[in-house]
């Protein structure tokens, strides 16, 4: 049953505040498994690393992850006050998004479906 009135259940939530940075690209225009390869890289390096590594990566997923770190660790020093040389990625996943879908005309008036996949990436930094 319930607890208590839903503001106090509402309060007591917001009380415990997650304190790492995060940072969000939502509805990506890549597929999440794509994506996936990417993040599994830099997962666990320092800001530093993890940039460096994006920036020599030749997939199309490592210059969305490249921005989404940049905007966390910038997120890091501003909202929070973090030191930016001892951030490290402490986690990054992807989750699928919405499915855009499109018609391809095919011969004999047929039409073939084609799905374009989207993802949200979401890196969260913390400090060492």
């Amino acid at each position: 049953m319930a607890k208590g009135h839903r503001s106090k259940i509402k309060a007591e939530r917001n009380s415990v505040k997650d304190e790492r940075a995060v940072a969000k690209a939502k509805f990506a225009r890549l597929s999440s498994t794509k994506a996936k390869i990417v993040l599994d890289q830099i997962k666990g390096k320092d800001v530093n690393t993890a940039l460096s590594i994006l920036r020599y990566t030749p997939r199309y997923a490592a210059d969305i992850i490249e921005k989404v770190v940049k905007s966390a660790s910038a997120n890091a020093e501003h909202n929070n006050g973090m030191n930016t040389s001892r951030l490290f990625v402490e986690e990054a996943f992807a989750t699928q998004g919405p499915t855009l879908k499109r018609i391809r005309p095919r011969a004999q008036g047929r039409a073939y479906r084609i799905n374009k996949k989207t993802s949200h990436i979401t890196v969260i930094l913390n400090e060492r």
